[in-house]
This record gives structure tokens, C-alpha cells and sequence, in this order.
């Protein structure tokens, strides 16, 4: 009797073992026939600004980032080294300090003080951005929008001149700018994110032959080339009459487009882009406006921007 219940448990240990294969191999095929859940594109972009534009990332919730971005002065100077500036790193046209909150992961809010450039300095700004659609890896939403918008107010001393841009004695809303933006971003590949930047530009007092309103159209990309290093680059086109045919004295053209050449560094917490710009400027409302540096004149300048989180809590606080 003893070894009868031997063969007889030999088949059905067999039995029971193909059947519990033939279990997996259907699970795993039905697996394979039901279509994957549809979840958000993370990290299309590493930071909130590339270089000088702004991205579609937002602060995840009760996470507060703590931004610093200086702009340096020109390598080059009528075809000459700034040897003796060290290249530009001595002076110093824009820096801008910014703190930026999400109250949810889609909403961020934010407060920045920037030293500006002329006529519209010493520059404290308010701004907000909402992620409208999250690109999805099944492509079902093939895109992100995140729109975006800032209002600056520059505490700088009235002109006394009734003719100057920075004449605001007779009304505290001459000191306000406004900049809006639709930031339309997607991942191709863990390594090459691209995205368009349709803008508006509205500046309350201007000189008087100059545009009150202004629309701009951006673009930016990034390609990755290691685990923690990306080529990043941005440009703005401004659809501007005046600053298509504004010339100097000397019959050049004044003011030129905004484009910006770097590397991007990540380093656990920190966010860290180094780049060449003909801007001088870092928010919007200061280097869509008011760029007058010329890459073809060799006028570029170095700058960086760094960026460091802090998780204030966690969502089940």
C-alpha cells in the first residue's frame, strides 16, 4: 500500500505542477492583452526654468524650491576680450532670488526679487503656474500645457522727466508688467524633451515709440547625454515692429532675440545650469523686452541658474 501511494503521488505532483505553469503563461498573456493604465510623463523637464524659459514642471505638493540666477556681463566687447572683468564674471547686469511653493502638484505659486534691467529695475514679482494637461505614456493625452503667468512691479525711484520710460510719478500702475505663457511640452524618449512657448507681454508705461503689448513665441529643448547631465537650449522670437527697425546712431539694430546655449547638472537636490545668453535679463518681463546684446556681434555672456528643493511635509500630514 505504501508504494502504491508512491506512484500514485509521482502524476499528481506532475499534474499540478503543469497546471499551476499553465496558470502563469495565462496570467502573463492575459497581462499582455489588457491594455496598460494610462499614467502621467514624469520629469519631461528636470527644472521650472530651462535657461531662460520657463518649463512645464511644477513643485510637487508642500514642496518649496529655493532659486538663485545670475547673469554675468559680456565675454566679448567690440570684438575684445573683457580680460580685465574676467570675462564678464565682474559685473553683473540681472541676479534674481525666488521662491516657488506647490500647493498642490499641479498649482505652484511664487515671489521673486530680481535687480532688473533699465528702465524697469529692482523688480519684485508674483507669479503662478497650472499644469492644464499631463502627458500620458500611452500617448491618449500626447502632450503637457502647464500655463503660466507673472505680474512685476519695479520699486525703482520716478524719473523726474515727464518724456523718460521711467517716469512714474503720476500713476503707481506705470511700474507694472505682465507676462503671460502656454507652455507646451513633450517627452519623445527618457532623453529628449522639447517644448513651445507662445507668450504675451504687456508693460503698463513704455518709451513712446515702443509697444505696450508684445507677442513672442519660444521654443526650448533638452537632450540628455549621461545619467546627471543634459545639453539644454532656448530661444524667443518677438513679433515686434519697433524692435525689428529700431536702430542707434551708428545704424545697428538695438535690440536682438533671446537665445541660450548650456549644460544642465544634476546633483541629488540640486538643480544646477550653466550657459552662454545674449540676455541680460532673467524674468521675462525684463529679457523679452529689453535684450540688445547680439550673438553675431560676439555680445554673449556666461550665467547660471541653481535650484535647491525642501519638503516641507508629507501629504497624509
Amino acid at each position: 500500500m505504501h508504494s502504491f501511494m508512491k506512484s500514485l503521488l509521482l502524476p499528481v505532483l506532475l499534474l499540478y505542477s503543469t497546471w499551476i505553469w499553465a496558470q502563469d503563461d495565462l496570467a502573463a498573456l492575459a497581462e499582455e492583452l489588457v491594455p496598460k493604465e494610462s499614467e502621467p510623463v514624469l520629469a519631461t523637464f528636470k527644472a521650472f526654468r530651462l535657461i531662460n524659459a520657463q518649463t512645464n514642471e511644477t513643485a510637487k505638493e508642500r514642496n518649496l524650491h529655493f532659486n538663485i540666477a545670475h547673469r554675468f556681463g559680456t565675454v566679448f566687447t567690440d570684438g575684445q576680450l573683457n580680460v580685465h572683468s574676467f570675462f564678464g564674471l565682474d559685473q553683473a547686469p540681472d541676479i534674481r532670488f525666488s521662491f516657488d511653493y506647490g500647493v498642490t502638484d499641479r498649482l505652484q505659486l511664487g515671489v521673486g526679487r530680481s535687480k532688473g534691467l533699465e528702465p524697469y529695475t529692482e523688480l519684485y514679482d508674483g507669479n503662478a503656474k497650472y499644469r492644464l494637461l499631463w502627458q500620458t505614456t500611452d500617448d491618449r493625452i500626447p502632450v503637457s500645457i502647464t500655463l503660466y503667468g507673472v505680474a512685476a512691479v519695479t520699486g525703482r525711484k520716478s524719473s523726474s522727466d515727464p518724456s523718460s520710460d521711467a517716469y512714474y510719478q503720476d500713476r503707481f500702475a506705470h511700474r507694472w508688467s505682465y507676462v503671460s505663457q502656454a507652455i507646451i511640452a513633450r517627452k519623445f524618449s527618457p532623453g529628449a524633451s522639447l517644448m513651445l512657448l507662445p507668450t504675451w507681454t504687456h508693460r503698463n508705461y513704455v518709451y513712446y515709440k515702443d509697444e505696450n503689448d508684445m507677442f513672442s513665441l519660444g521654443i526650448g529643448g533638452r537632450i540628455k547625454v549621461s545619467n546627471r547631465t543634459a545639453l539644454i537650449a532656448d530661444y524667443f522670437y518677438n513679433f515686434s515692429e519697433y524692435r525689428r527697425q529700431e536702430k542707434d546712431d551708428a545704424g545697428d539694430l538695438i535690440f536682438s532675440n533671446p537665445l541660450s546655449l548650456g549644460v544642465e547638472f544634476e546633483t541629488g537636490g540640486h538643480v544646477f545650469a550653466l550657459m552662454f545668453t545674449n540676455a541680460a535679463g532673467i524674468l521675462e518681463n525684463s529679457f523679452l523686452p529689453a535684450t540688445k546684446s547680439s550673438w553675431a556681434d560676439g555680445e554673449f555672456r556666461w550665467g547660471f541658474n541653481l535650484t535647491r528643493n525642501f519638503v516641507l511635509g508629507r501629504k497624509d500630514w
